[in-house]
């Protein structure tokens, strides 16, 4: 797209929802009895990394969920109305798949989830809240608190589309023998995030979001997420008698180094690369419609092991 029309496009008023097809929230279930920790065998620090999304998931995306129906009575276009209702159940289903894997996965196999999770509960519990930190928000400013946290969500939104991406696409994991029930929860999970990419976006757009308030919270919540991601991964790894000698901290080179290093080999995402990858949110012609494939999304969930094992299920129950 050349700048001309980059800028012509912000010229003319958009529809409200930019997602071409109805969304399905898809109900799914994963059996965690053979999971190993190193679920990317050989990849003790890649498993890590990748399984602290697992605690950072939860929480966040129950607030989603909370927000997007404080927001529902704004919403004036019907199809997005329908997007945004659409988009609250895939959350809560991904919100509940993650946290079974804290319960069922990483917990049983004696990870001490606590700290980790304590702490997204203070974020978005405390201090994300409609109350933040326990102080009042002011009638006149509530709308706008609502619209800042769906900014927030908007920039988030807009990274986990690129993960997704980066999931879907990432063969190196099936060449290591990933194991396929972990793998098959981040696909799917990934899937749906491309597959509902547009609707964060549409819904802070359609509730008065500007593009110099959206600059300044993907300043604030690109690098809190990556913060957070690697503090929670540095915990696990300090659980792990193998990282013994690191001593591993969100603040310290050698976990940043690290990741970078073990990014070569294709288990992880380069921290250079995804931070790359956030540089079209801060554009005025920002369309998230331009990022991901919804077709290699839903070819994905086609072939959903656990969304396929729940059509199986849900069709003996019809029988």
């Amino acid at each position: 797209m050349s700048i001309v029309s980059k800028v012509r496009s912000l010229l003319v008023k958009g529809k409200a929802s930019n997602t071409e097809h109805h969304l399905v929230p898809r109900k799914v279930q994963f059996d965690w009895e053979n999971t190993p920790l190193d679920w990317i065998p050989n990849q003790p620090f890649a498993s890590h990394f990748i399984n602290e999304i697992n605690m950072i998931l939860p929480a966040g995306e129950f607030w989603f969920c909370r927000l997007y129906n404080q927001a529902l009575p704004y919403v004036t276009d019907e199809k997005l109305r329908e997007d945004v209702q659409m988009f609250i159940r895939q959350e809560a289903m991904h919100a509940r798949a993650h946290g079974g894997a804290i319960e069922e996965y990483l917990k049983q196999r004696g990870v001490n989830t606590d700290r980790n999770t304590k702490i997204m509960d203070w974020l978005f519990g405390e201090a994300l809240a409609d109350k933040p930190l326990g102080l009042t928000v002011p009638k006149f400013l509530e709308k706008d608190w609502l619209v800042f946290r769906l900014g927030v969500i908007a920039a988030v939104e807009h990274m986990t589309c690129v993960l997704g991406t980066y999931a879907l696409e990432n063969k190196t994991w099936d060449e290591m023998n990933a194991d396929p029930v972990l793998l098959d929860l981040i696909r799917w999970h990934g899937a749906e995030e491309v597959e509902h990419r547009s609707v964060a976006f549409d819904l802070y757009k359609h509730l008065g979001g500007s593009y110099i308030s959206r600059y300044y919270l993907a300043c604030i919540a690109t690098p809190t997420v990556f913060g957070l991601w690697v503090d929670g991964a540095a915990h696990l790894m300090r659980q792990d008698s193998r990282f013994s000698a690191y001593k591993p901290q969100v603040w310290k080179l050698w976990i940043w180094r690290e990741w970078y290093k073990v990014s070569k080999n294709g288990s992880l995402p380069s921290p250079i690369w995804l931070a790359w990858q956030q540089l079209p949110f801060f554009t005025p012609w920002y369309n998230p419609a331009h990022e991901g494939s919804t077709e290699q999304a839903l070819a994905y969930l086609e072939s959903s092991p656990a969304a396929q094992q729940n059509r199986a299920s849900m069709t003996l129950k019809v029988a």
